[in-house]
């Protein structure tokens, strides 16, 4: 933010008055002529008035010409007198000066006097009115030219405001006002080389000016002059130490140069001197994210929209923070907050079409794509985005092309190097593409930057069999994902597995399911993440009949809506009719005519109870995968911070005795009819042969269409966007033992590990 200096800046004699006349200037000389008469106003009474002003006896002033209006209150000349001892005693002088500038509507004085104060009551529109009509009448009032300036640049109009300000100049050279607020003109229409110039006259009148300096180094931060920009911003604080302006353009430069804790310092001091400081909370809202700090960002975000709702880059970053929540809906809105407030922000364009990937509506994603690259053909969050969406349709030539074109703009832009590596198998021809990603992380990169690049390298050094060095990198990225301070709550997570068997047992099911909706529409393929999900939905999906409607939160959601019933006293299982109508009216939404709708949220294993209470004919497909592999591929993708468990073995051991503990539970509870269990390398070894009691046990006959699932064309948007659209091979089976010297704390997990059997004849319906 640049400061403003003009005629709201303090007059130079100390009264700490802000307008236009002080100390005795030009109304101590002899007034324009009134336009209106003064019925009988006697020279000497008027002069009298100004010899008042003049020895700065304003009280006085004030009290003589109240009594002389009382008998002559059309005098014009007189309203403008009180006008300006009211101005300078800091009182309210706007109905003086309306009544003044009725009186004498030739007056120029008057009027910019009265644009001044309607200015400085940011009453902009009538303010720019009075203004050029008292330019009108005196070109050359400097005052009145630089008043108007500042009036169009708070409405919008910038460019009109520069040639305001550049006749100021004319006018006076030297004025310190003028250059200023023409630096911060230039800077707000991108010629911060010009603006630099400015703020640099600016500061030849007034070298030890604190607000000065922070402006220039304003305007080199963005030319990435950062050690000049760093320089301004010492001096000024070395001038001003309680200039929280100062503080925060501090913190700005140190986030530039990488120095981020240096910087969370600086702007946290200067919403000490100033909390209600809605540019220091946005920078801090921003940069705490890069350090793990995502729930206190949040906090400072709401709070700087609290304080100026209409500032779309706040409602911009609380969204891309709410994103990384997952709360993808409460983002959407957000976006769209900030692009009502600035429909041409192209960022905001681009992480709307983020939100409503995430949330299934690609086509709209699509559009929002295309409308941040009309705004800005170079933006690479857009043209990255656009390549996802490639990904997840499975036309990875065109995404990567794309990622490419992402690369070639902004080489720094770690995202592209990543999806890159995900979407597709390493080689070592990929020189380039390593050289550039280490190059990279040699730099101080923002958290979640080099997180993404650690995986990625990890990744690459797993396709090119280089397992040492790709643990080594994984290893990286888990330890700096801890640091978003998201921790893992074994007891917690005990807790609520005892909660769900005991509030869900076999009675309690059967009980809810009588007289419970019978649709069979919904089927749930449910596990551990990095199970098998993603390929046996892609396998269904493949048939006519079946609609991949991929991973619904909705169960997450119900389940926390039926705790919270059950904590009042309330009986939680009343809540059930309601939730089956919700859910089968969303997959209504994604699919009017599909048979089944497979919802594969791997999560909703902790929920089964209460998916077979509400929805008793609907089927649990369960993908079972070896324990040390589905651990250890969890460890070496980047999931998000609804998997707290992820980062550690020895968490992810726990958490994964906890997925068989209820998993057993549901088998004793469950009618047989409900669960199949799917081993995920008998589907591997046995394609067909799992494809075909998959689609028995949902009672759809066979189609020969599953067995070339990799051709489906469809939206995928999970982590397993590519290996889906890969023929069945064994190479992820038993892929541990690559890493056994590294897994020490799964190894106990082995037990659960039972080999796969072979189906029967039975089994396979035939």
């Amino acid at each position: 933010m640049s400061a403003h200096l003009g005629r709201n800046e303090p007059c130079p004699c100390g009264s700490g008055k802000r307008y236009k006349h002080c100390c005795g200037s030009p109304l101590a000389s002899a007034p324009r002529p009134a336009a209106a008469p003064a019925q009988n106003l006697g020279p000497h009474e008027v002069s009298a008035l100004l010899l008042l002003i003049q020895q700065r006896r304003f009280q006085e002033a004030e009290e003589r010409a109240l009594s002389l209006l009382s008998s002559h209150p059309e005098a014009g000349m007189l309203w403008k007198i009180l006008s300006v001892v009211l101005l300078q005693q800091g009182k309210d002088a706007l109905p003086a000066l309306r009544r003044a500038a009725q009186l004498l509507p030739q007056d120029a004085e008057v009027l910019s006097n009265l644009g001044s104060v309607l200015a400085s009551r940011r009453l902009w529109t009538e303010a720019l009115a009075r203004l050029s009509r008292a330019l009108e009448l005196h070109p050359e009032d400097g005052a009145a030219l630089l008043d108007a300036a500042n009036a169009l640049r708070a409405l919008g109009r910038t460019r009109e405001s520069v040639p305001f300000y550049r006749r100021a100049l004319q006018l006076d050279p030297r004025s310190p006002e003028a250059h200023n607020n023409l630096g911060n003109a230039l800077m707000q229409l991108g010629q911060c080389s010009d603006a630099v110039v400015s703020y640099g006259l600016a500061l030849q009148s007034r070298p030890d000016d604190a607000q000065l300096l922070c402006n220039l180094g304003n305007a080199l931060r963005e030319l990435g002059r950062l050690q000049e920009a760093l320089g301004c911003s010492e001096r000024a604080l070395a001038l001003d130490p309680q200039l929280s302006m100062a503080h925060n353009n501090l913190g700005l430069c140190l986030t530039g140069l990488g120095r981020r804790e240096q910087a969370v310092a600086s702007y946290r001091r200067a919403l000490e001197l100033q909390p209600d400081y809605v540019e220091a909370l946005n920078n801090l809202g921003t940069l705490l994210p890069e350090l793990g700090g995502l729930r206190e960002a949040m906090q400072l975000l709401r709070r700087a929209i609290e304080l100026d709702p209409a500032r779309a880059e706040s409602h911009r970053n609380l969204a891309n923070v709410v994103f990384e929540f997952r709360r993808f809906e409460e983002a959407a809105a957000s976006y769209r907050q900030a692009l009502a407030l600035q429909p041409q922000n192209a960022l905001a364009h681009a992480g709307l079409g983020a939100a409503l990937r995430m949330q299934g509506h690609t086509q709209q994603a699509e559009a929002c794509c295309r409308a941040a690259l009309a705004i800005d053909p170079k933006c690479v969050s857009a043209l990255s985005l656009l390549g996802e969406l490639r990904a997840d349709r499975g036309q990875f030539a065109e995404a990567e092309q794309l990622f490419r074109e992402v690369i070639a703009l902004d080489p720094g832009f770690p995202f592209a190097f990543y999806s890159i590596a995900m979407n597709r198998k390493m080689t070592r021809a990929d020189g380039s593409w390593l050289q550039g990603a280490e190059a990279l992380l040699a730099k101080p990169l923002p958290l979640r930057h080099e997180i993404s690049l650690r995986y990625a390298l990890g990744k690459y050094f797993d396709d090119t069999q280089e397992y040492a060095r790709a643990f080594d990198s994984f290893k990286a990225a888990n330890e700096l994902t801890k640091r978003y301070a998201v921790s893992y709550d074994r007891a917690q997570v005990t807790a609520r597995v005892e909660r769900v068997t005991r509030r869900f047992d076999a009675h309690t099911i059967r009980h809810c399911q009588s007289g419970a909706d019978q649709s069979e529409r919904p089927v749930f393929i449910v596990g551990m993440p990095r199970s098998g999900t993603s390929l046996t939905e892609q396998i269904l999906a493949s048939h006519p009949a079946v609609y991949g409607a991929g991973e619904l939160a909705f169960w997450q959601t119900s389940f926390a809506s039926y705790e919270a019933a059950e904590l009042k006293g309330e009986d939680g299982t009343s809540l059930l009719p309601g939730m089956a109508r919700d859910y089968l009216a969303r997959l209504r939404s994604l699919s009017a005519d599909a048979q089944r709708v497979v919802d594969k949220m791997p999560l909703n294993f902790l929920n089964l109870g209460q998916i077979c209470a509400a929805l008793p004919r609907a089927r649990i497909i369960h993908v079972r995968r070896h324990p040390i592999d589905t651990c250890l591929s969890i460890y070496f993708h980047y999931f998000s911070r609804l998997h707290p468990y992820a980062n550690d073995f020895e968490n992810l051991a726990h958490y994964y005795r906890e997925y068989v503990r209820i998993m057993d539970h549901w088998r004793a509870v469950l009618p047989e009819t409900t669960l199949l269990e799917v081993p995920y390398e008998g589907l591997i070894a046995d394609q067909e042969g799992w494809t075909r009691r998959m689609l028995d046990f949902i009672a759809l006959p066979w189609d020969a269409k599953c067995l070339e699932f990799e051709r489906t064309d469809r939206v995928v948007i999970t982590l397993s966007k590519w290996q889906v659209r890969q023929k069945i091979h064994a190479s992820s089976v038993e892929r541990w033992r690559h890493y056994e010297a590294y897994v020490a704390p799964l190894l106990p997990l082995l037990e659960f590990a039972a080999p796969a059997q072979p189906l029967t004849r039975s089994e396979l319906g035939s």
